[in-house]
């Protein structure tokens, strides 16, 4: 089953249960004891869903990178590849928006990871572009 399917069906049992509770609450009847109105209040919330979700196509798509650096690394090395990794962003025109920072996390899962960077584009071709082309392959050569 499709991510977004299972997203949706969750979303709709939840709706569902919310519904369920302010019934209950408010004294009327149950909503199991009316399959009419059930039927009625699934599908408003159904097209509200539908309403409010975007589809996959019209979604932007992001790539996460994870950096781990080692421990030989200097504070100037691990500097120089945010510089770049901000700079590269600056070059692919298919890049919509670039975010990136440093993991802040008290819990200490991060398995050794300690930078996340997010590029952000309008759909997989953009994606597609940016993969292969000259600006990145300099950038994973650093």
């Amino acid at each position: 089953m499709r991510k977004s399917r299972k997203n949706f069906e969750t979303k709709q049992r939840w709706i569902k249960r919310v519904f369920s509770y302010l019934f209950v609450k408010l004294g009327w009847t149950k909503i199991d004891d009316s399959p009419f109105l059930m039927k009625t209040l699934l599908f408003l919330a159904t097209f509200i869903l539908l309403m409010t979700t975007a589809p996959a196509a019209e979604a932007p798509y992001r790539h996460v990178v994870l950096f781990k650096f080692k421990d030989s690394a200097t504070p100037d090395q691990v500097q120089g590849v945010e510089k770049a990794f901000i700079e590269l962003a600056k070059k692919v025109e298919t890049v919509k928006g670039f975010e990136w920072g440093n993991n802040v996390s008290p819990e200490g899962k991060n398995d050794g990871f300690t930078h996340c960077f997010l590029v952000t584009f309008a759909d997989k071709a953009g994606l597609d572009v940016y993969l292969p082309h000259p600006a990145h392959a300099e950038f994973v050569s650093v």
